[in-house]
């Protein structure tokens, strides 16, 4: 009798994810909980950003090492360094960053936004894209430029010039939904609305159904990589053709 009077409490049995975010976000946590199966959850570290600045997104991971050996301490399944703007300044920071987590934390499994971002586009085989993103000039080109790098053409698209994470999450979904289906290329395969930090979970399903397209966001195409990497195979609902589409199949991390 006094078992059944305990409130069940979710700890993660199945996978805890250890998570790095930016400082200044307040988006990424409330809709990657919302996308986690049952008995999957995250730990969250923050590090340091305030802006869009070449110097303050390269000083984003000044501290990645102290906040890797943090998240070792509860000895999580994986760790992910969680911010696009970053992950995808150079074709191969991804590659470097993961190296310094994998050495800091003693060896534990690591992938970026970016490596989540290119294993989603490859599972639903887009080639072309329409790159919708909140940030300023600097950081939109130098994504697609990224993106180009590895092998997907960037077919239109548009960005807000926001500057910090804060004022991106300002942005309400009702505003991205419109803004988004009036900047889809009809060339394109896929949609990507680009960054952490913008509430646009609730909208990919609205967004595929008016555009006829897959749509993908970074906090979507994290939840998926951690899932499918980690051989955890749910069908997760209400979050778009991705998961749809990859329920019974597992990728490399």
């Amino acid at each position: 009798m006094l078992q059944s009077s305990i409130p069940a409490v979710d700890y993660g049995d199945r996978l805890q994810a250890g998570v790095l975010i930016p400082s200044g976000n307040p988006v990424a946590e409330p809709e990657l909980r919302a996308m986690l199966p049952p008995g999957c959850s995250m730990l969250v570290t923050r590090l340091p950003l305030r802006g869009s600045s070449k110097t303050e997104l390269t000083h984003m991971i000044d501290r990645l090492e102290a906040a890797s050996e943090l998240l070792a301490d509860v000895r999580v399944d994986v760790i992910v360094f969680h911010c696009t703007a970053v992950s995808t300044f150079a074709p191969d920071l991804a590659r470097g960053i993961r190296e310094r987590i994998e050495r800091a934390s003693g060896g534990i499994r690591c992938f970026t936004t970016a490596d989540a971002i290119l294993a989603a586009l490859s599972q639903l085989n887009a080639k072309r894209i329409s790159l919708l993103t909140p940030y300023i000039d600097e950081v939109h080109a130098r994504e697609m430029v990224w993106l180009e790098a590895n092998g997907i053409q960037v077919e239109g698209g548009a960005n807000l010039g926001i500057n910090t994470n804060t004022d991106m999450a300002k942005l309400q979904p009702e505003e991205i939904l419109g803004w988004a289906r009036e900047n889809i290329s009809d060339a394109a395969d896929a949609c990507f609305l680009s960054c952490t930090a913008i509430k646009s979970a609730a909208i990919i399903e609205p967004l595929e159904r008016i555009c006829g397209r897959s749509v993908l966001t970074s906090n979507q195409s994290m939840v998926w990589h951690l899932l499918r990497s980690s051989n955890i195979l749910d069908s997760v609902e209400g979050f778009g053709r991705l998961f749809k589409r990859s329920g019974s199949e597992a990728v490399s991390a």
